[in-house]
This record gives C-alpha cells, sequence and structure tokens, in this order.
C-alpha cells in the first residue's frame, strides 16, 4: 500500500483542478495502451471481446454505486436535506443526458451492423460512427473523477483523495480492455495497424476534458456536489445498459460477458473500499 499512499500524498498536494486532469490523462493513456495491442494482435476471439466489454460494465455500475451515489446520499443527509431528493434528481439528470446526446449525435455500438446505427440519419463513415459511440461512453467516467477531485477541493469530507484516485484506477483497469475492443473491430473493418490505434485512443480523449469540467464546476458551486455525483452515476448507469450490456449480447458468447461483468463489479468493489 506505500505506493498507493505516496501518489495519494502527491494528488493531495497538488490543485484540485490539475489532479483531476492528471487522473483523467491516466485514464485517457491507459485506453491508448490497450489500443496499441493490434499492433501486436491480429485479430481477437469474439469471445473475448464479450468479456472485456462485460468487465467494463461490471465495474462501471460499482462505481456508480460505491464511489458516486453513496457519497451523493451521505453528502445529502449531512447537508439536512431530504437524502434521497438530490440523488434521486442528479441520477435522473446524468441518464436524460446521455439519453439526448444519444439522440443528437449519430453512433455506431460495437458489434453492431451499420444498419443499427443511432441518432441522426447521416452519411458519416461507420468507423467514424463507432469512435462517436465510445466517445459518449467516456464522457460520465471523466466527469465521475472530476467531480470526486472537486469535493475533495470543496472540503466535502464524503469525497477522499483516495477515493478519488481508486476510480480512476477501476477506470483506467475498464479502459485497458475498452481500448483493445475498440481499435481490433477497426482492424478488422480493414483500416491499417496505426489508424486502429489512432482511433482507439481518441475515443478516450475527451475524459481529461469532462474530469477538469467537473472539478470546476464542483469547486465552484458546492452544493451542487450531490447532484453531480449522482449525475455521473446516471450516465453511467445509462451507458452500461443502453450501450454496454447490448453489446455483449449480439453473439453466443452471454455467459463470458455475464461473468466478466461480475469480475469487473468486484475488482472496483474491492478497489473503492480498499483504497477510498
Amino acid at each position: 500500500m506505500e505506493p498507493f499512499a505516496a501518489i495519494e500524498r502527491f494528488f493531495s498536494s497538488i490543485d484540485p483542478v490539475l489532479a483531476a486532469f492528471l487522473a483523467t490523462t491516466f485514464t485517457w493513456l491507459v485506453t491508448a495502451a490497450g489500443a496499441s495491442l493490434v499492433f501486436f494482435f491480429g485479430n481477437a476471439s469474439r469471445k473475448w471481446l464479450d468479456g472485456m466489454l462485460g468487465f467494463t460494465g461490471g465495474v462501471m455500475v460499482a462505481a456508480s454505486f460505491w464511489s458516486l451515489l453513496t457519497p451523493s446520499i451521505e453528502m445529502s443527509e449531512r447537508m439536512g436535506n431530504i437524502p434521497w431528493l438530490a440523488p434521486a434528481i442528479g441520477f435522473a439528470a446524468g441518464a436524460l443526458f446521455l439519453f439526448a446526446l444519444d439522440k443528437l449525435l449519430p453512433h455506431l455500438h460495437i458489434n453492431f451492423d451499420p444498419a443499427q446505427s443511432e441518432g441522426p440519419s447521416t452519411k458519416w463513415h461507420k468507423t467514424t460512427l463507432l469512435v462517436l459511440a465510445i466517445t459518449l461512453h467516456n464522457i460520465p467516467e471523466g466527469l465521475a473523477v472530476g467531480v470526486l477531485f472537486g469535493g475533495v477541493a470543496a472540503g466535502m469530507p464524503e469525497a477522499s483523495i483516495g477515493g478519488a484516485l481508486a476510480l480512476a484506477i477501476g477506470i483506467g483497469l475498464q479502459n485497458f480492455p475498452e481500448g483493445f475492443a475498440v481499435s481490433m473491430p477497426l482492424r478488422r473493418q480493414g483500416l491499417s495497424k496505426l489508424r486502429s490505434f489512432w482511433y482507439g485512443q481518441l475515443s478516450a480523449i475527451v475524459e481529461p476534458v469532462a474530469g477538469v469540467l467537473g472539478a470546476v464546476a464542483v469547486i465552484h458551486m458546492q452544493g451542487f456536489l450531490p447532484y453531480a455525483l449522482a449525475f455521473a452515476a446516471g450516465a453511467m448507469i445509462y451507458v452500461v445498459v443502453e450501450e454496454v450490456i447490448p453489446e455483449t449480447q449480439q453473439d453466443k458468447y452471454t455467459d463470458i460477458a455475464t461473468l466478466g461483468f461480475i469480475g469487473g463489479f468486484i475488482v472496483m468493489m474491492i478497489l473503492d473500499v480498499a483504497l477510498g
């Protein structure tokens, strides 16, 4: 635990917005590392890809509860408010935000046929639609990390550097297989290894942007924090139910995807309880 304690001390000593930026840059770089596997593997079995996507979903669901909703409920109660009101409003707003983006931006989920693209009708290339889908997926992840660092800066006892770092590590863990799960389908479509890698890592570049915005918003509007935490949770759960789970149900490896989901949930739960 000493290496983690040293990292925790470092992040405690720097500006929280910078801390949010560094943590979400880490999650982006882990995505790039996963996408770089396209240089070393000519192909990946659908079983492996579905298992990795399931793991991603498990991490996101566990993070939504332990890292986001639980502190949101505790904060609301400590502030003397109805404990469930702010979390419920924030959760609904986060889900509706992703719902609106889904309708406004054309995109195509992994493993889906081009005819199943969502959003406005467009002539954009399938590659662009795939990258947009994963980019939408990554917005709430970056936002969640940034909001927690903002909560630390605001002095909220329910938000801790350890908890924010645990969330960043958990998201980083699920971003590694996610980067691979994006780059390999692009490679199968005929893109070069370099372009497949480029688009795979590009899908997560939105995370540092969302992380900084989340931290800044919470620092300047401290009473907004319970809503912001639940907002990120609602957005992540929306992504899991609307995108991640359906993507794993397109083939015969649903059991593998389910086991991956369970594994991801356990890993994120352990990280948050042990480090947060």
